[in-house]
């Protein structure tokens, strides 16, 4: 049992890309979910839509009303192994605004690890160094480590640019990556 497992863990280390994440090569989005203010009392609004090519938009509008802000896309999955990926490639398109992208290792840390980048309004890759994602409660930066962990439960979506604004974000696909 020790060779086989060792024998797996040798194979997940000569793959240079693990896919989280493809929309337009699954028709199954249920796990994906929308998390917006409303949970905290806000007005923000947004949905997930597919495109006719089947490429996810995350589209709506954030509000600052009753201490509201925030509008996030979340997917939550079975633990997996991340131990050497250096960084997460998104495949994405966006509206000209800056958007976070959040990880978890368990679903139960409260806090999330984020990177926020600003989108071009054009078609491009992201590049999201693990090691610079820094650990957040609730909008706070915490006195922790940058992400080191060796396995994630949850990725997400947000914007929260402190201002009311409609958003619209497309997503092809989220993989990580060995390669610096």
């Amino acid at each position: 049992m020790k060779e086989k497992m060792w024998q797996l863990e040798l194979i997940a280390m000569m793959v240079s890309k693990l896919l989280l994440f493809d929309f337009s090569a699954s028709d199954d989005w249920s796990a994906w979910e929308i998390e917006n203010d409303v949970v905290m009392g806000g007005n923000s609004s947004s949905k997930l839509e597919r495109s006719a090519e089947g490429i996810a938009i995350f589209k709506g509008k954030v509000s600052l009303e009753n201490n509201g802000g925030f509008a996030s896309l979340q997917y939550h999955f079975s633990t997996k192994t991340i131990k050497g990926y250096k960084k997460a490639l998104i495949l994405l398109k966006g509206d000209g605004k800056a958007y976070q992208f959040r990880m978890k290792s368990s679903l139960k840390d409260k806090a999330s690890y984020i990177y926020t980048f600003q989108t071009t309004g054009d078609w491009e890759t992201v590049e999201v160094p693990l090691n610079e994602m820094e650990p957040v409660f609730r909008g706070k930066k915490l006195d922790l480590p940058n992400f080191s962990a060796d396995t994630i439960q949850e990725i997400r979506f947000l914007i929260g640019n402190k201002k009311a604004e409609d958003f619209r974000l497309e997503i092809k696909k989220i993989e990580l990556d060995r390669n610096q």
